[in-house]
C-alpha cells in the first residue's frame, strides 16, 4: 500500500512551494549574514580584548550555524518522511 500526500487537492500548491521555497531562501541568507558579522564581530572584539562582546559574537555565530544547519535538515527530513511513508 502506497501512502502518499496529495498535494494536488491543495488549492494554490505550486504557490505554496514557492512561498516556502523563498522563505528558506531568506532565511539562509539571513544566517550567512549573520555569521559574517558576528564573526567579524568576534575577531574584533578578540583583538581589542573584550571578552564580553567577544562571547555574545561567538553565540550569534553558534545561533546562525543552528538556524542554517535547521533550515537545510527541514527539507531533508521533510523528504524523508515522504519517502519512507510507504514503508510504515
Amino acid at each position: 500500500m502506497n501512502v502518499f500526500p496529495d498535494f494536488g487537492a491543495v488549492g494554490a500548491s505550486g504557490e505554496f512551494a514557492a512561498v516556502i521555497g523563498a522563505l528558506l531562501t531568506y532565511v539562509l541568507i539571513g544566517a550567512v549574514l549573520t555569521l559574517l558579522v558576528s564573526a567579524t564581530i568576534w575577531a574584533i572584539a578578540a583583538h581589542a580584548g573584550n571578552p564580553y562582546t567577544a562571547q555574545k559574537a561567538r553565540i550569534g555565530v553558534s545561533v546562525a550555524l543552528g538556524t542554517a544547519a535547521l533550515a537545510g535538515a527541514g527539507i531533508a527530513w521533510a523528504n524523508f518522511l515522504l519517502t519512507i511513508g510507504d514503508h510504515i
